[in-house]
């Protein structure tokens, strides 16, 4: 395989750039990754760019579109309820029709795989919780490192070696886009001293150093970053003048960033909640979205994201997509990447099994992150299990055949090397929208685009996220031959 020695330089550096999971107080554990990038033809790349802007945009407008988000949730409240508890929070947001005062700012990754025949697919959006942008940075500088300093290794194990790094300055326009957005709330108010962030955090918390390398690109551009659960805020939140959202003890809030709030367990709190589960902290959430703030993500946009919301857009017709800003040429490019998915009903079991179908198919739940997708037979005995009441919370997806890397890639784990072949990989696009417009530059077509995050795995392997153990980070590289 490879001699250890280049292993455990190349650990050293992935330790200095921060490529790691919190293990406990003062620990740290590695963030599995491949020794060298994958290919992607430049023509692709750049289509990636562009329809995960055209996603961007996408999403905003459906956020902004109640009756539809209504519709197309009301039938998930008896089968998923969490979802049925992000519909009641829409539901007490929007009920007398008052325009709220916080500032939608959507920062969304676009996660795609490259079909053998269709080509570039969505896999899903996500608007909440989107991280890893600092870690998809992190990885090209490593394998940029690792290009100089072994050539020789990084020529063996690439398909390409010649084509260029595709560059990803994902810290840097994630950090300008969340400064842009906090300085203009600043100056609405007409605050004086330092734009403010507040990330919304998960107890407990592994996925830090991600976290840290953004808030550190933050404070050096003169942002105040604070870190809270929501099980802090319940007690540390108040209203200021203006409709001004103020942090006890700190200062008024200018953007507030969640990195928590897309499972149940983010908003429980026991010792709070006396009507129900979950009362309180959804009431925190509420009492955010009721300020003169920039929102990452509003629970709306949150809405707009659901595989429920992905089905009703993969189901459109052009000119339905028109309705939502969308020229003829971006609705036709949407069509292109939206996978067919289907819904539920008492005949799904039957169409699976009677026509041998089930390998083209895929079962989603609503869930976000890692384990919420079935297949084959296991897919088949969980529909056969449901009641027709819990149809309404999955969906169907038309499975995808990735492209697989022709040549065998090592990937480092826990300071050990592997060589495996035919990986596959997702890729995640981010994008900045700010009040409906992109947060960079609203006159270029890729002016939403912050960055990209890969994430490859062996194929076969069904869990590819990185917490999982299974996917490992990756990068880009330019295959020159393929445009």
């Amino acid at each position: 395989m490879l001699d250890q020695r280049l292993i455990d330089d190349v650990m050293q550096w992935a330790s200095e750039l921060d490529l790691a999971f919190s293990d406990g107080v003062g620990g740290r554990r590695q963030v599995p990754f491949t020794l060298t990038p994958s290919p992607i033809a430049p023509a692709v790349f750049s289509s990636l760019k562009e329809n995960s802007s055209l996603l961007g945009k996408l999403t905003q407008a459906l956020s902004e579109d109640g009756d539809t988000i209504e519709n197309l949730h009301a039938p998930l409240t008896a089968g998923d309820a969490f979802f049925a508890e992000l519909l009641s929070i829409h539901r007490e947001l929007h009920h007398d029709d008052t325009v709220l005062p916080r500032v939608p700012l959507l920062l969304q990754r676009s996660d795609f795989m490259l079909d053998v025949a269709a080509g570039p697919q969505l896999v899903e959006c996500n608007s909440i919780a989107a991280g890893m942008a600092p870690f998809g940075e992190q990885i090209h500088h490593l394998h940029s490192t690792i290009r100089r300093q072994f050539p020789a290794a990084f020529s063996r194990f690439t398909q390409t070696s010649e084509g260029g790094l595709v560059s990803n300055p994902a810290i840097e326009k994630f950090a300008d886009a969340l400064t842009i957005a906090a300085q203009r709330i600043r100056r609405e108010h007409q605050s004086a001293g330092a734009a403010t962030f507040l990330m919304v955090v998960q107890d407990n918390e592994d996925n830090i150093f991600d976290q840290h390398l953004l808030e550190r690109a933050l404070v050096q551009r003169g942002v105040r970053t604070f870190r809270r659960t929501f099980r802090e805020l319940h007690a540390q939140l108040s209203s200021g003048p203006n409709q001004r959202l103020l942090l006890q003890g700190e200062a008024a809030v200018d953007v507030v960033y969640l990195r928590a709030g897309y499972q149940y367990r983010d908003y429980l709190a026991t010792d709070l909640d006396t009507r129900r589960c979950c009362d309180a902290l959804r009431a925190t959430r509420i009492f955010i979205e009721r300020h003169r703030v920039a929102v990452n993500a509003t629970v709306d946009q949150q809405l707009a994201t659901s595989k429920r919301s992905q089905q009703f857009l993969t189901g459109a017709s052009v000119e339905q997509l028109g309705a939502y800003g969308l020229d003829r040429d971006e609705a036709t490019a949407m069509k292109s990447i939206l996978t067919e998915m289907r819904s539920l009903d008492r005949n799904s079991v039957d169409f699976l099994s009677e026509s041998e179908e089930s390998a083209n198919w895929v079962l989603k739940n609503q869930g976000e992150g890692g384990g919420h997708c079935l297949f084959d037979k296991a897919m088949v005995q969980k529909i056969d299990s449901l009641n027709e009441r819990d149809y309404a919370a999955w969906t169907l997806m038309r499975r995808l055949r990735p492209v697989e890397r022709a040549a065998p890639t090592v990937i480092v784990r826990n300071g050990k090397s592997d060589s495996v072949a035919g990986l596959v990989s997702e890729l995640g696009f981010f994008t900045a929208h700010f009040g409906g417009e992109a947060v960079l530059s609203a006159d270029e077509p890729n002016g939403a685009y912050l960055g990209y995050l890969v994430r490859s795995k062996p194929p076969g392997v069904t869990e590819g996220g990185i917490h999982s153990g299974y996917g490992v980070l990756d990068s880009l590289i330019f295959n020159e031959g393929n445009r």
